[in-house]
Parts: structure tokens; C-alpha cells; sequence
């Protein structure tokens, strides 16, 4: 089992800043990928950022010069600074690692999602 717990989430004005980080915890042998989703309602989850263990990175065309991804690989934690806001940006952002147990099962785990909101 792979707990993901998402936190940093809250409200902010438009240009503004936040720092979402997330933590993966339990039989982790490694973890691969760590990424942060959207989802609107009715819709699928929406990519917006992800890191490879390796530090590859990849973002969503609307959030690329604003948003930050990193990783702590020796804390299993997935940091996204979000600079710029717009009030578009406005959403449940959640948090998805991708990796292996200790067994070698795959897992891809989700947290549970933390509010951001822009607004003045």
C-alpha cells in the first residue's frame, strides 16, 4: 500500500505564488514518476506538470515559464511552485506517483487533492 498526501494548497490573488508539495509513503522500492493533475468536472485528469526520478521534466503548454516542478527522491516528495497565478490556474491539483513496491508490483498511487484558488 502507497499513501500520497497532497498539502500547500489555499487562496491566492492573481500574480501571486504557492508551493504545493506532496509525499509518497509505504512498501516503496522506487519510484519512477511524479506528476500533478487537474481534473475538470466531468473530465479526465489533465497533465500539468511531471518529473522523471531522473529530473526530466515535462509541463503543460499553458504553465510552462510559471510553474516549477522537483523532487526529493530521498524523501519521496514532489514539490510544484506555482508563480504567476492566473485565475484560470484555479483548480484541485492532485498528486500521482508512479514506482514500484518492495515486492516489485507496480503501483500508480493518487493523493487526494488540494485546492487552489486565484482570485482577488
Amino acid at each position: 500500500q502507497v499513501q500520497v498526501v497532497e498539502s500547500g494548497g489555499g487562496l491566492v490573488q492573481p500574480g501571486g505564488s504557492l508551493r504545493l508539495s506532496c509525499a509518497a509513503s509505504g512498501s516503496i522500492s522506487s519510484i519512477n514518476d511524479m506528476g500533478w493533475y487537474v481534473q475538470a468536472p466531468g473530465k479526465q485528469f489533465e497533465l500539468v506538470a511531471q518529473i522523471t526520478s531522473g529530473g526530466m521534466t515535462h509541463y503543460k503548454d499553458s504553465v510552462k515559464g510559471r510553474f516549477t516542478v522537483s523532487r526529493d527522491n530521498a524523501k519521496n516528495t514532489v514539490y510544484l511552485q506555482m508563480n504567476s497565478l492566473k485565475p484560470e490556474d484555479t483548480a484541485v491539483y492532485y498528486c500521482n506517483a508512479f514506482g514500484y513496491y518492495t515486492d516489485y508490483r507496480a503501483f500508480s498511487a493518487w493523493g487526494q487533492g488540494t485546492q487552489v484558488t486565484v482570485s482577488s
